[in-house]
């Protein structure tokens, strides 16, 4: 009887200690911060509430026809906006490109100035900034995020989110839509370069630093020197049917689970304050209608007090393009009964009007209204908006930010493009070249700011780019100029892009020049890939780089003088026909203002390239892999007559990047030979440097689900980190990798991990280890 007392007991206790798991807050509350809320809530009237679940852009208030002297607020609309709607947030950049710091304090304190005059509740600016605070003059533009992943160094984008959250906030900007998690599985998609790559472990651990960078060490009281995050896109946003733009993904629920769900679960957990849905539909539902997802999984399922807004006009979308609701005021009630709390309108103050309707004849409960804005000024009270020293005062703020813009800043930017920049091929050890060398730098990518920045700098669409900096940075040709001699480097494009808003428009007028000015030359720089470009209208109809380009490197080919191909762009193009022809391939995709410095570091040798392809790149446009493939999908597993003609045929695999040295990996073990759920297994392996350089290795660790209940993925990445060496210098390389993080979401819907084999590998090292026991959990 003693035993099965006991026996109970331990049972309840496994099931209070699991229910404690799952309502644990995802942030801890703060006492005053919700006596705070409860009063000020308490104060407000219905239209101020619904004004407070309103955000307009800043282009519904401004006064055009000032805007050739400079930015200025319309009196007349700012009242009505903010005085008669109440509105509580305002978003984007005045005049449509960068601002001043100046421009920035000034704008954003009349603004909270006018609502406390209102109401007494401040406004929350809100700005697109994802590598760097780049809708700001003067401010440090980093790599995007795409290259920071290559670098597949934990502190870049912890670093990069620290140093923009400060030269934001020197603007008295406290709010921005970053980081973005979508996956990048699909390379025809426009916003694959605004994400971590393909890979969902990847994406969490990066995008988990940069949250922490950004809002620093208390999401409930974040400081003067950080910014509160917008996590984006929730979720799957990354892979549609169509490769277009905000168009429909269909994923199951199961792997929306166990993929993508992940990141935001993770980024949630670290204190993510907000949270952007992702504009299109999943499998008939738009997500800004899914009250599963929004109030199921996300706030309750996490316990998570956070605010979540929508994207441009995405209500809107639900009566106008997807119709599912009849009209706006029946597309608001369904969004926010869902669990919108922010609507993003942008232009219009209908929505306050209609939301009052909705409420008033009880197609929204109270209730609902009253949880939105609560988690509205939570918010405001967690950023310090209500102080007035994060928004008065403007011209004494400058004096707080001694490194705006600091060399310093400039120096970290440089050295982080280096350790995203990846070298793909290198035949002949053509690279690093040669003092003395004459270099034809040639390509449309050759001499512009624009492509190696891309979209969401100083310019939604990154069009100004280089009107907007003149010579204050350097493009690919002017940093090889400076740093092999003006007169060692020509330049000679053969392939131009034309100017203005079609980013694919191509002048190709120039190609047999450029093969003349290969003559004099001892080795061509051929610099191809993307002009700039932005969300939709980064949408394109074939994934194979543009024709002139090609034929421009066919051209320079025949002259026999050997073709470094530096591909630089937001996504994989196909070059399958070219890349044959060249000696050596550099991947430098959107490195930023100093990516061209960075290049020209890494080509001379001075430093050493360290990163690797956090994507896969397709050689065909219709056969198009991720590395984390089901086994069941690759030729070589498959046996019997029919040829299923599914072999992983790739440019170049996931994790791809050399060096200029060499390294060995050895003895790699894990601290068991058996594990259940309850572990934790800590991996070892020793990588030396077996070349004659020093440099840095990003050491991958994946594992394998041997046999499973549902067919496993190739292998799973659960593990990196990056150890510099010096020459013949050894270290071990230890990871801790939760038991859990080895299962997967089965067709109930439980995550599992099941008894049997488990393989890691590591470099070209491998080992087994048995699971005991199967487990599940929600």
């Amino acid at each position: 009887m003693k035993s099965k007392l006991v026996l109970t007991m331990l049972a309840l206790q496994v099931v209070f200690c699991a229910w404690a798991q799952r309502v644990r807050p995802a942030i801890k509350p703060d006492a005053n911060i919700e006596k705070q809320v409860k009063e000020q809530l308490s104060k407000m009237s219905l239209d101020d509430k619904v004004g407070q679940m309103c955000e307009i852009t800043i282009d519904a208030i401004t006064d055009f026809s000032k805007a050739k002297t400079g930015f200025a607020l319309s009196a007349a609309q700012t009242d009505t906006v903010l005085g008669k709607y109440r509105v509580g947030s305002i978003l984007n950049v005045p005049l449509s490109v960068a601002q001043t710091p100046k421009v920035w304090r000034t704008l954003i304190s009349e603004l909270n100035r006018k609502s406390m005059s209102v109401n007494g509740i401040p406004q929350v600016y809100g700005v697109d900034q994802i590598h760097g605070a780049t809708y700001t003059m003067g401010a440090t533009f980093f790599p995007q995020p795409i290259v920071q992943a290559a670098s597949f160094n934990k502190n870049i984008p912890f670093r990069v989110a620290e140093v923009s959250a400060y030269e934001s906030r020197a603007c008295l900007i406290p709010w921005v839509y970053a980081p973005v998690m979508d996956l990048g599985r699909n390379p025809n998609w426009p916003r694959m370069w605004e994400s971590f790559g393909e890979d969902d472990y990847v994406n969490s651990v990066m995008a988990v630093q940069a949250v922490k960078g950004y809002q620093g060490p208390d999401p409930n009281h974040i400081d003067m020197n950080h910014v509160a995050v917008s996590i984006k896109h929730f979720m799957a946003y990354g892979v549609p049917v169509t490769g277009k733009d905000r168009t429909p993904s269909m994923v199951t629920e199961r792997e929306l689970k166990e993929r993508y769900f992940e990141p935001f679960k993770h980024c949630v957990e670290n204190g993510a304050l907000t949270l952007m849905v992702n504009s299109a539909s999943n499998n008939g539902m738009p997500f800004h209608a899914n009250k599963k997802l929004l109030t199921d999984w996300l706030k309750e399922g996490l316990n998570w007090d956070g605010m979540i807004v929508t994207d441009w006009a995405d209500i809107n979308n639900l009566w106008s393009r997807e119709h599912i609701a009849k009209d706006k005021k029946h597309a608001i009630a369904m969004a926010i009964n869902a669990g919108i709390d922010m609507s993003m309108e942008p232009y219009s103050v209908e929505f306050c009007r209609l939301l009052k309707q909705a409420v008033n004849e009880g197609l929204v409960p109270m209730s609902r209204i009253d949880d939105a804005v609560s988690r509205i000024l939570r918010f405001k009270y967690r950023v310090g908006l209500f102080d007035k020293k994060t928004w008065d005062k403007p011209e004494k703020i400058a004096k707080n930010y001694p490194d705006f813009a600091s060399p310093k800043f400039a120096e970290e930017a440089t050295r982080f493009a280096e350790e995203g920049e990846v070298l793909l091929k290198n035949e002949g050890g053509i690279l690093p070249l040669k003092k003395g060398v004459r270099i034809l730098v040639a390509g449309p990518n050759a001499n512009t700011l624009r492509g190696l920045n891309g979209g969401w700098s100083y310019t939604w669409q990154g069009d100004k780019t280089d009107e907007l900096v003149g010579d204050k940075y350097n493009s690919i040709y002017k940093a090889l100029a400076n740093k092999f001699g003006a007169a060692n480097v020509s330049l000679a494009e053969g392939v131009r892009y034309k100017a203005g808003s079609d980013w694919e428009a191509e002048d190709a007028s120039e190609i047999e020049k450029a093969v003349a000015a290969a003559g004099s030359s001892d080795v061509i720089v051929a610099c191809v890939g993307e002009n700039s470009y932005c969300e939709t209208p980064g949408n394109f109809n074939s994934l194979i780089l543009s024709e002139n380009q090609r034929n421009l490197v066919k051209a320079l080919a025949k002259t026999g003088k050997p073709v470094v191909l530096v591909l630089n762009g937001g996504r994989p193009r196909i070059i399958n026909d070219i890349e044959p022809l060249s000696k050596a391939v550099v991947n430098v995709m959107l490195p930023g203002n100093y990516g061209g410095d960075a290049l020209a570091n890494l080509m001379a040798g001075d430093c050493n390239f360290s990163g690797k392809l956090p994507f896969t790149y397709p050689r065909t446009p219709s056969s198009l892999h991720t590395y984390d493939y089901k086994v069941s999908e690759n030729q070589s597993t498959m046996a019997g007559n029919y040829n299923y003609d599914a072999k992983m045929d790739v440019q170049w695999p996931f994790g791809a990047g050399l060096s200029y040295t060499t390294f060995k990996y050895a003895n790699l073990r894990v601290n068991k030979t058996s594990f259940d759920v309850n572990d934790e297994l800590t991996v070892s392996v020793d990588v030396t440097n077996s070349g004659e350089k020093a440099g840095k290795e990003a050491v991958l660790l994946y594992f394998s689900d041997v046999v499973a209940s549902l067919i496993p993925d190739n292998r799973s990445m659960c593990g990196f980190d990056k150890v510099d060496l010096q020459p013949g210098e050894t270290k071990t390389v230890t990871m801790k990798v939760p038991a859990r993080a080895l299962g997967f979401v089965n067709s109930d819907m439980k995550w599992t991990l099941e008894e049997g084999e488990f393989l890691f590998h590591c470099g070209d090292q491998q080992v087994k280890l048995n699971c005991t026991k199967t487990a599940a959990w929600d």
